[in-house]
């Protein structure tokens, strides 16, 4: 049986508030697969708008480039003009940053809803006319109830909230886009709430099967979002506990997680041990959940959940004190190069990227730093440093070099630490690399892309996550 056409949208108007990781990628898969359908995405940012509006884009997605400059001018428009954007538009986007509260009641676990609420206030403000209000930023439970009231309390006219959480992974997110697992769609029950999520059910069902549009009532998908992230974040870091078993044992991670995942029950994503899971959502969510779940009362769920974040923080430290003991119990002096800077590959972003806490701990103890990311800026280096260490950038600059190669980095260190996956380091020379590394010279692979016994062969001295210890590297104290 033919799928159903797709309904018309001929005339509709959408505005995404917020030109970031989110908002950016997400409009503009729409804007292609909706060519009848206007978007503007606005922002306050004078510098981000012009960035999409050039030829360099302000953030790197593979994809992304070509997408975006395939609609801009069509049909996709990127905007100062908020209030224009917001009065013209029959679906608002709110795609604001939603990072964890640095101060007050709920510090270091709940999400600051600043940037939400001033939005909300904003369309509140300027709407003339009904408008669907959809929550694209990762919120906690009940946002939606509590951004209603601010709209109707301050508003002019009426509103219909929905929750519409992004399932994205950095790196794949135009793919992710493209070929979604679901689109999640929550609103309230009444006459009203349905209308409006069946209008924006329409505009996904131009290109996700109908059976892929999930909807539900607005707490359901809310929650739903901080859960997925949790799940797949404990999977890390159970993996990351199994490596810590395997170092000790001598049993191969990659083997063990092999095993596991063949199992249909248990299945293989999300098994690789590494250095630590970084990015914008998974540990902030995990902290979202875990406020919740204590502002409920339930200590025992949240300290479940809090413990998935303590074992990534404690994968990170290990793998700087096996750093520091496989070169002779100090690094104070020592030259390491630090290949990679972002959390993952294929991105720019660096929230809360395993790096940074290897260099703080690194610069704690003196090293001579040197690091190489392929698409990290260095204003972005800097900036994570400097209030990582709580160091102004003079003094980080006496510890950190930044490199234009990994050959460059790796001239005169005396160890590799391989922090971020990209490609490009399974590729290098690293025959070439040892001859200009002091001796005898170290690998520390954090991502496990490297071939090890290659450079064993070569002579460098390796630790890889979760694999059986080198024989030549200096054990003599626990880790």
């Amino acid at each position: 049986m033919a799928s159903p056409p797709a309904p018309k949208l001929a005339g509709l108007r959408i505005c995404c508030i917020g030109a970031g990781y989110v908002g950016g990628p997400t409009m503009a898969m729409m804007a292609l697969k909706c060519p009848e359908v206007v978007i503007t995405i606005v922002d306050i940012s004078v510098s981000r708008i012009a960035a999409w509006n050039s030829d360099v884009l302000p953030i790197y997605e593979p994809g992304l480039d070509k997408v975006v400059k395939a609609c801009r001018g069509k049909n996709l428009f990127f905007s100062t003009e908020v209030d224009q954007g917001i009065r013209d538009a029959d679906i608002i986007f709110v795609a604001v940053n939603t990072p964890t509260k640095k101060v007050g009641m709920g510090a270091g676990r709940a999400a600051d809803l600043t940037y939400w609420e001033l939005a909300a206030r904003r369309i509140a403000s300027v709407a003339e006319t009904p408008k669907v209000v959809v929550e694209k930023s990762t919120v906690p439970i009940n946002t939606a109830e509590a951004i209603s009231a601010v709209l109707h309390g301050a508003g002019k006219t009426r509103f219909d909230v929905l929750s519409n959480p992004e399932f994205l992974a950095e790196g794949t997110a135009m793919t992710d886009l493209d070929n979604p697992d679901r689109v999640l769609i929550g609103g309230n029950m009444n006459e009203s709430g349905k209308a409006a999520v069946a209008k924006l059910a329409d505009v996904y069902a131009h290109w996700v099967p109908r059976e892929r549009i999930l909807t539900t009532n607005v707490w359901s998908s809310e929650l739903s979002k901080l859960v997925a992230n949790s799940f797949l974040a404990q999977r890390v870091s159970s993996i990351n506990a199994v490596s810590a078993i395997c170092e000790a044992s001598g049993a191969d991670v990659d083997e063990v997680a092999r095993a596991v995942g063949m199992d249909s029950r248990i299945g293989s994503k999300f098994l690789k041990a590494s250095v630590g899971f970084g990015g914008s959502c998974f540990q902030k969510d995990i902290l979202n959940l875990v406020y919740l779940c204590q502002s409920m009362g339930l200590a025992d769920v949240a300290e479940y959940f809090h413990s998935v974040v303590m074992m990534n923080d404690r994968q990170k430290e290990r793998f700087v004190s096996r750093m520091i003991h496989g070169l002779f119990n100090t690094v104070t002096g020592k030259r390491i190069a630090l290949l990679g800077f972002a959390f993952k590959k294929d991105t720019g972003d660096t929230r809360e990227s395993a790096s940074i806490e290897i260099c703080r701990r690194l610069i704690e103890e003196r090293a001579s730093v040197c690091i190489y990311d392929p698409k990290v800026e260095a204003d972005q280096i800097w900036m994570d440093l400097t209030a990582a260490t709580k160091l102004d950038k003079t003094e980080v600059q006496k510890y950190v070099t930044l490199c234009d190669s990994a050959y460059e980095a790796a001239s005169g260190a005396h160890a590799l630490a391989i922090a971020t996956e990209w490609d490009e380091f399974k590729t290098l020379d690293y025959g070439k690399i040892q001859e200009d590394m002091v001796k005898p010279s170290f690998v520390f692979d954090g991502r496990n892309v490297l071939d090890h016994d290659a450079l064993r062969e070569l002579g460098y001295i390796v630790y890889a996550i979760g694999k059986p210890l080198d024989p030549k590297l200096n054990t003599s104290i626990n880790c």
